[in-house]
């Protein structure tokens, strides 16, 4: 299956990307903020002032310097800010390249109520719109209701699903929906886990074993792990993610919530301290709304041009 062109944001996307990008920015300081920052002080930027603007907007102190330093070297204005800011967020060409392939398994982890099983479900809709086979694999076996929301959003998409069993292991729904996904054909196999804290050592052990189970069955597949984080965590994003990328070696991380008062400068920490990419962004509920990240149209919206 060549069908790349899912994972790329069209210009209709880039736009709603953008519009997101501005509804975080304005939530904690106003998009004028900026503005003025950097029109007050004439010449030269009030950059205390500027600090704060990027820490209010959850960029982290270290990212916040790091992009101040590089405005300061860029030129000292808006458009160095912006640029700056558009550097550290775009993917390199080798992670271009991993990130328009086509992975056969696309595992998704992160914390209890981050959105991991709407993402399943919205990232199985993208690629059968687009003309793929998807297979869901319910593997939140701690959970039961998690499994049948999966269920009932399968349904609502037309794509197949193999489930765990509710208190079972989760390595054996995967090894099922491996099984399942070689006699019929089907791909991407997008893999639900269950929530879990990345301080907890057996279960961050139980994402290894995922791993393994993958690797000996399917040796062939390329694995993509997602790390789903909450937008609206902030800071505490870090943290996860530096947590589950030792326990299952993250390859990206979905962004969700944008639409719900989050500050949109964590993908700026997420990237810069951690080196991730942003591989998708969560805007709404519908099936539509995870969206290929753009890092130009998300710092269109973050950081304005000042002409807006």
């Amino acid at each position: 299956m060549k069908l790349a062109f899912w994972r790329r944001a069209t210009t209709g996307e880039q736009e709603k990307i953008a519009r997101s990008a501005a509804a975080a920015h304005d939530a904690p300081s106003g998009r004028s903020a900026l503005r003025e920052i950097f029109r007050r002080g004439g010449d030269t930027p009030d950059w205390a002032a500027l600090e704060e603007h990027l820490l209010s907007a959850d960029a982290g102190s270290t990212t916040a310097r790091a992009l101040i330093a590089a405005t300061r070297e860029q030129g000292g204005d808006a458009t160095a800010l912006r640029r700056a800011a558009a550097d550290l967020l775009r993917l390199s060409p080798i992670e271009e390249a991993a990130a328009l392939s086509e992975p056969g398994v696309i595992l998704l982890v992160g914390v209890n109520g981050a959105g991991k099983t709407t993402s399943a479900a919205k990232l199985a809709a993208r690629a059968r719109a687009a003309g793929g086979s998807p297979l869901l694999v319910a593997a939140d076996t701690f959970r039961a209701a998690a499994i049948e929301q999966l269920r009932q959003l399968a349904e609502r998409e037309g794509v197949p699903i193999i489930e765990g069993r509710a208190g079972g292991d989760p390595a054996a729904a995967i090894h099922d929906g491996l099984t399942a996904a070689a006699a019929r054909t089907l791909t991407p196999i997008i893999v639900d886990t269950a929530g879990r804290m990345q301080t907890r050592a057996s279960l961050m052990d139980e994402l290894a074993k995922m791993r393994r189970v993958i690797a000996r069955l399917a040796p062939e597949l390329t694995v993509e792990v997602l790390l789903v984080l909450d937008a609206t965590a902030g800071q505490n994003g870090l943290a996860q993610a530096r947590g589950f990328d030792a326990a299952a070696g993250i390859s990206g991380v979905i962004l969700t919530k944008m639409d719900a008062g989050a500050r949109g400068g964590i993908a700026l920490a997420i990237r810069r301290e951690l080196g991730l990419p942003i591989r998708w962004i969560g805007v709404g509920e519908g099936s539509a709304d995870l969206l290929p990240f753009d890092a130009d149209a998300f710092v269109d919206g973050l950081l304005p041009p000042e002409e807006r």
